[in-house]
């Protein structure tokens, strides 16, 4: 049994059976609620209040005001009011679900209803590991993560900004991130927001790599558009959302909100005003393109009043996140939070403790997709490589948790009872056999052994065995195939624009 149990841990950090299969997540449990019908209420009149009295602030995006203004708000200089029925007028228009095509037809994603994607940690500008330490993330990292989420059955998508590769250049690194997500994985990937003229090549590297009319009809890229909170967007996020949206691909509207210091210290108004800047955003994507897939986003932290630092995993953040999804599904739209959140340097207890009190109510709420699921460190400054590989078990938990308690009748194990019968063990029953490789989680990290075993073995704590398993799983590494004549074309676009960048010169359309 132990033999059998060895292989299979093996086969699930991508050995030699190749890259494992991935798990999807589908929510079988009640989800958890923290407000009642009139507590959802109360916060979205909250919104349309602010929406209506205090308005938004578009800055430098004249684009954004005239379609404002065209279509019914009112706007004053770079102010936008919108009123409650002009509003859910756009907000109703988009989807409740949608899919994201990937390279490999059977990741492509399903996003909203009960299904749950974990994608992982977007935007840390550092890296660190246990043998080097903390330092500037270079594009090599970058190409690491992707593997690494590549050879993790337990995330659905690869992500975008897995760090800011620091020995690229700003103008041009997004063209490189880009090639390693279609190159070196298969699954659904996310586009460059940093300018317009990104998000375009973005639009026109799915094109090549799916064809125009297929992303036209199935979005192949998904954009994390961020509100300048409070009450405010910018005119990069705003020029990369409308070439999302008129291109037919996906965006997910979020605030960035650290309570205290970017909205008010009460969780009312926070939610509130989380509220109605996702919805803001939401409804500017549908004046575009009416249906543009959308995802209620959020991303709601609380300062530490002492010190002015973030904290994560407090339960003003689990409560905020549980009343998120419940707006979310007020207006039938997929919703977007949680994931593996600390402020710890390092994968230490903190670490474990805090990422642990995100992830729980990430899946508890019923979060649709979710970033940062695995390799947050230091507040987001750090994508780690071993709290990559601890994170990923977690989420294999959770993949577990969501299934519930299967009431089969051979889940009642009446053969193994007239087996055993009272006063015996089952580990040897019929039934057990059948069953002990599936009947319980496999932990492919974290350690069950017991204090003489752990210690004639080495006495190896979860951080240097995380070590020693993405290692081993970048070895195992293998990269999906791909057209040649795609990955020709993709590469003869990245040098085109590549030049274009450095020369200084108008992105042209690609001739290709």
């Amino acid at each position: 049994m132990k033999r059998r149990e060895r292989r299979s841990r093996r086969r699930d950090t991508g050995s030699a059976r190749g890259v494992p299969a991935v798990i999807p997540i589908i929510n079988k449990l009640p989800f958890t609620e923290v407000l009642d019908d009139n507590g959802v209420q109360a916060i979205h009149q909250a919104s349309m209040r602010l929406l209506k009295e205090t308005g938004i602030l578009v800055i430098d995006y004249p684009p954004a005001l005239e379609t404002f203004r065209k279509h019914g708000a009112k706007v004053d200089g770079e102010m936008v009011w919108i009123d409650e029925d002009t509003l859910m007028h756009f907000v109703q228009q988009a989807p409740a679900t949608f899919s994201q095509l990937a390279r490999n037809p059977t990741n492509t994603l399903t996003i909203g209803g009960r299904n749950t994607i974990f994608a992982p940690v977007y935007g840390p500008p550092f890296v660190a590991d246990l043998d080097r330490g903390r330092r500037e993330a270079t594009l090599q990292d970058f190409h690491n993560f992707a593997k690494l989420t590549q050879m993790t059955p337990y995330l659905h998508a690869a992500g975008g900004t897995l760090v800011e590769p620091q020995d690229i250049p700003v103008a041009e690194r997004h063209l490189d991130m880009l090639l390693a997500h279609i190159t070196l994985t298969d699954k659904a990937f996310m586009g460059s927001v940093t300018s317009a003229d990104n998000a375009r090549d973005s639009v026109t590297m799915a094109q090549i790599l799916f064809g125009a009319d297929a992303i036209r009809q199935t979005p192949a890229v998904l954009g994390l558009i961020n509100a300048s909170s409070p009450l405010r967007f910018d005119d990069r996020m705003l020029g990369a959302l409308e070439v999302y949206a008129r291109a037919g691909q996906a965006a997910i509207i979020t605030p960035f909100i650290i309570a205290g210091a970017m909205s008010p210290v009460t969780m009312a108004a926070t939610l509130a005003q989380q509220n109605a800047e996702a919805l803001f955003g939401i409804c500017y994507a549908q004046m575009l393109n009416p249906g543009t897939p959308v995802i209620y986003g959020s991303f709601l932290a609380n300062i530490d009043m002492r010190s002015g630092a973030p904290c994560f995993g407090t339960p003003e953040n689990t409560l905020a996140l549980y009343a998120g999804a419940q707006l979310a599904r007020y207006y039938n739209l997929p919703y977007r939070s949680g994931g593996n959140f600390t402020a710890s340097r390092i994968p230490d207890a903190q670490a474990g403790y805090e990422s642990a009190s995100t992830l729980w109510p990430t899946v508890q709420a019923g979060t649709n997709y979710v970033l940062h699921a695995a390799g947050w460190l230091e507040g987001g400054l750090i994508s780690g490589y071993e709290k990559f590989v601890l994170d990923s078990e977690m989420l294999g938990i959770m993949a577990r948790y969501v299934q519930g308690i299967s009431l089969e009748e051979d889940d009642f194990a009446w053969d193994a009872f007239a087996e055993v019968g009272p006063g015996n063990h089952f580990l040897g029953s019929a039934h057990t056999m059948r069953h002990y490789e599936t009947a319980f989680y496999q932990h492919q990290v974290f350690s069950m052994d017991n204090y003489e075993k752990w210690e004639e073995e080495g006495k190896e704590d979860s951080y240097k065995k995380a070590n020693a398993v993405w290692k081993q799983m970048l070895k195992n590494y293998q990269a999906p195939p791909i057209d040649p004549a795609v990955a020709e074309a993709l590469n003869a676009f990245v040098e085109h624009r590549r030049a274009e960048i450095r020369a200084g010169k108008p992105r042209s359309d690609w001739p290709g």
